[in-house]
């Protein structure tokens, strides 16, 4: 029996298409069940970001597009994430981009740090390792080769700074564009939102 076959039998439907990975210009790194047409989701199986072996195993240095992490560098170690950082610099070709989007330490509600906090009350936050401001993570980025545009973040004096940014580097729910907990021109929920851009 096949393992199609025995799936079928298992479940009463057919296993999950594995996405092409291989072929994919724009990828969805650590996307737990979420997608966005045109993009290929991976998880850790599939791409661990401290592992420059997976990311051969699919590619070759300086061929993808485009990579997008929403919340995910926070689940990392400072010193993992820029391992991860460094590992998507290489992987992108030259104008390729990595969007990522964290909690932000900056912002000024003290309800949402306690909720994003490492092992703060937030969902997941017990595996939070650090949270970052628009200029530590502009920082790693940078340390890696990137150019930065700031999409959205708060500053130090509690003013939330923004762009129009576009999907075309990844969509993000978390932000204020997109996330419905942000009604009536209050900002219920907002993430720290970077573009990295490689010369």
């Amino acid at each position: 029996m096949s393992l199609t076959s025995f799936f079928q039998r298992l479940t009463g439907s057919a296993p999950p298409a594995r996405p092409d990975v291989a072929g994919a210009t724009h990828i969805i790194l650590g996307s737990g069940k979420t997608g966005q047409p045109g993009w290929v989701s991976t998880d850790r199986a599939v791409i661990d970001l401290c592992d420059r072996a997976t990311f051969a195993r699919h590619w070759q240095p300086a061929t993808r597009h485009a990579f997008m992490a929403e919340h995910v560098w926070e689940h990392l170690t400072p010193e993992d994430g820029r391992t991860a950082i460094a590992l998507c610099f290489e992987f992108l070709r030259p104008t390729g981009t990595l969007r990522i989007a964290v909690p932000d330490q900056l912002n000024p509600a003290a309800e949402y740090r306690e909720y994003v906090r490492p092992g703060g009350t937030g969902p997941g936050a017990d595996d939070h390792k650090i949270l970052y401001d628009y200029l530590t993570l502009e920082a790693a980025l940078c340390a890696a080769g990137f150019t930065v545009e700031r999409q959205e973040y708060w500053d130090e004096a509690g003013q939330f700074q923004h762009r129009d940014w576009s999907d075309d580097r990844g969509y993000i729910l978390r932000s204020r564009r997109y996330d419905p907990r942000n009604q009536d021109g209050k900002l219920g929920y907002t993430s720290l939102i970077l573009d990295g851009i490689k010369p």
